[in-house]
């Protein structure tokens, strides 16, 4: 099989990096995310990630104890340039080329953000790994995501989570919840849909820029969506019928 996408952007959650401790950077569950993207690369896709860093720092939870939001905020971004770092070093002991790039300026462990220069990475068959968020507060991991996939003319964006797909409630808390296969943009944000933040949807409504959904902890799951398998839930697509 060939894959669907020419070139995608997978956005990681830092809950992704902490394993089943729920805190830190989980060793091998990061050679296990490099493997399974240093395999896409190998057919020949084009691919950068945007990392979140939750598994460090979560500037909301820290400005709802009363931390100044801006700082807090920050103080998050950098721990997704941590999280950019230890999936750029298991990609490298994997022998996958890699470079990070981030939002905030820190040269001494990464290069800034110039669109141009990750394209040329990405054509060059390099992963770039995107930390710092979009550099500046208020905004999620989710928006820098969309942000950045329109910027270098990503196909999709994948979004890797603990979950098979989006579906209509909990399905934690309710045995019952419909799984969804394909939904619209209109009807995530309508229905408070948990698939990314309003701003990100709205960005990837806007430009048509779909998003795949699907379990990333079942190994091999990523190599299926970019070869166009029944894997996760489509947003703002439909399937050829």
């Amino acid at each position: 099989m060939e894959p669907v996408y020419r070139r995608v952007l997978l956005k990681l959650s830092g809950e992704i990096f902490a394993g089943a401790a729920g805190f830190g950077i989980d060793a091998g569950v990061v050679t296990s995310l490099a493997k399974q993207v240093s395999g896409v690369q190998a057919l020949g896709v084009e691919i950068a990630v945007v990392v979140g860093g939750g598994n460090i720092f979560r500037g909301t939870q820290a400005a709802a104890m009363g931390m100044e939001r801006a700082r807090a905020d920050y103080m998050g971004m950098l721990a997704t340039v941590i999280n950019a770092l230890a999936l750029a070093d298991a990609l490298r002991q994997v022998g996958a080329d890699s470079r990070v790039q981030s939002a905030i300026w820190m040269q001494e462990v990464a290069e800034p953000f110039i669109r141009g220069r990750a394209i040329r990475h990405l054509e060059k068959g390099r992963i770039v790994i995107f930390g710092g968020g979009t550099g500046n507060p208020y905004f999620s991991t989710d928006t820098a995501a969309s942000v950045r996939a329109l910027e270098i003319g990503a196909e999709a964006i994948l979004k890797g989570t603990h979950v098979d797909g989006v579906y209509d409630s909990d399905p934690r808390r309710n045995p019952d919840a419909k799984r969804f296969t394909d939904v619209e943009f209109l009807d995530v944000l309508n229905r408070g849909l948990k698939v990314m933040d309003s701003t990100a949807i709205s960005l990837c409504m806007d430009n048509s820029l779909p998003i795949i959904v699907f379990d990333l902890t079942v190994d091999g799951n990523l190599r299926r969506v970019v070869l166009g398998e029944d894997v996760g839930t489509r947003v703002g697509m439909r399937r050829a019928s």
